[in-house]
């Protein structure tokens, strides 16, 4: 397989499978992971259906090294690099609960996903992304990442304290700092990148932002040129404050 190929975690719906298009559209080959086969399949099939013919499902739970392992195989099978790696998957977890109150299977189910699942992708695909002349990994984060934010009564989403949400998210992209800072003198590019307030399942589609919007800024730094930036923390409207 000669093309340039992709892998994005979490992608049978909403913002993943619409990051899927928009890389399949700039002629990636490109992998969707999901959980689940049926919904994966499902979505490969209406891609395929509207023409995009370079798709293909890999069984993908980031939170179970077996599935990950099995996975990396899969694709070690399939292609000679991998180009791109899109760590897309993430679960909201019980959002209202106070931090004070905030349960430890809360916690633990949560990072398990959005930070270990990401970190645990990284370490096992990472010998396939070292054979791209061009490697790019995009780790999917929220503003509620940011202490700065957080620590300014007029930004909008100043009450959203969620107990393990935003911190996981803080935590994955300080993880994004360390292995930009790593990879520093290599051709990876490694960011942490917000796809903002987006309408879809994650928050019974009260977002502001269509997923049309919010994949186009992943997708961005999926492909980004060897002029652009590493380890930074980044949304549509620009640089995010840490």
């Amino acid at each position: 397989m000669k093309s340039l190929t992709a892998l994005v975690t979490g992608a049978n719906k909403s913002i993943g499978l619409e990051t899927v298009r928009l890389l399949a559209g700039a002629g990636y080959h490109v992998f969707l992971g999901s959980r689940d086969r049926e919904r994966g399949e499902a979505a490969v099939a209406g891609l395929r259906s509207a023409g995009f013919d370079a798709v293909e499902m890999v069984l993908l739970d980031v939170t179970r090294e077996e599935s990950v392992q099995e996975a990396f195989t899969a694709l070690s099978g399939r292609v000679e690099r991998l180009d791109v790696l899109v760590n897309n998957a993430g679960i909201p977890g019980q959002f209202q609960q106070a931090p004070s109150a905030a349960s430890h299977e809360n916690l633990e189910r949560v990072f398990e996903t959005n930070l270990f699942g990401a970190v645990r992708m990284i370490r096992v695909f990472i010998p396939l992304l070292r054979k791209s002349p061009r490697p790019r990994i995009v780790n999917v984060t929220s503003d509620l990442a940011s202490l700065t934010l957080h620590n300014d009564p007029s930004w909008a989403y100043y009450p959203f304290k969620s107990p393990a949400y935003g911190p996981s998210k803080t935590a994955l992209n300080a993880y994004t700092v360390a292995l930009a800072y790593e990879l520093k003198d290599t051709s990876f590019k490694v960011n942490a990148v917000n796809p903002g307030y987006t309408a879809t399942d994650f928050n019974q589609h009260r977002g502001t932002k269509k997923v049309e919007e919010a994949a186009r800024v992943i997708a961005e730094y999926a492909m980004l040129g060897e002029e652009g930036p590493t380890g930074k923390f980044v949304s549509d409207y620009g640089e995010t404050p840490w």
